[in-house]
């Protein structure tokens, strides 16, 4: 089983970076919590944990420790940028990294910014590398990825709900591409059998009713009737 360990960005007294109505740290939930459930959804043999369920206050060395201890085998740190520049960027550590960080990085960075720009002519800020606690202390391949920026006209996206989530789908692709992740076979439909018998299957289970909301209206788009229970 591959471990994935997401980490979003601040959080508790820590807001991040604030602008138009928005909090990084909000913003970084929301992302992370798509990621997780769409790897849930979508993909097998793997186990994954978040820096923090909540809004709660963490250092930088509680999260790579947590993941360190746990061993996990690919660590991603969600951001929101400032600055009032524009674009996606994603980072490695700037000391000695494996070719396996690179790999990471390559594909994050790859996945995340053709999925942006499904919304729109979004600027490639490139691949980068810096000395982050969270990359320098980890000892796993380890990316840091900067999602917009908060206080310029890139806000605009960050409060469409519906660029949050295939921002945090995105992310989950690019993992599962890393690690090799198997997909899971897609759900059949209800089948009505002779003996009047009905069978039913289940398609998620999320955290964030949000999210079940949103599947049980694909689901109905698509002909199959669904509920929330």
């Amino acid at each position: 089983m591959k471990k994935i360990f997401w980490d979003k960005g601040h959080g508790g007294s820590d807001p991040g970076a604030v602008a138009n109505g928005l909090q990084e740290k909000t913003l970084t939930h929301q992302i992370v919590e798509y990621a997780v459930d769409h790897l849930f959804e979508n993909y097998t043999g793997f186990e994954q944990r978040v820096s923090r369920a909540g809004d709660q206050t963490l250092t930088l060395s509680q999260r790579a420790k947590m993941a360190n201890d746990w061993g996990a085998d690919v660590f991603v740190s969600v951001h929101i940028n400032a600055g009032k520049g524009a674009g996606f960027e994603s980072y490695v550590y700037n000391g000695g990294v494996s070719s396996q960080t690179v790999a990471l990085q390559n594909v994050l960075h790859g996945e995340i910014l053709s999925t942006m720009r499904q919304f729109g002519n979004i600027t490639d800020r490139g691949k980068k590398r810096a000395n982050y606690a969270v990359l320098r202390e980890t000892k796993m391949p380890a990316v840091l990825t900067e999602n917009l920026f908060i206080d310029s006209n890139d806000a605009k996206l960050l409060k469409n709900e519906a660029f949050l989530k295939a921002v945090g789908e995105a992310h989950a692709r690019g993992i599962a591409k890393f690690l090799g992740l198997s997909q899971k076979s897609k759900p059949m439909p209800s089948q009505q059998v002779p003996d009047g018998k009905l069978y039913r299957v289940q398609v998620g289970a999320f955290s964030d009713r949000r999210n079940a909301e949103n599947l049980a209206e694909e689901l109905k788009k698509k002909g199959y009737p669904a509920i929330i229970v």
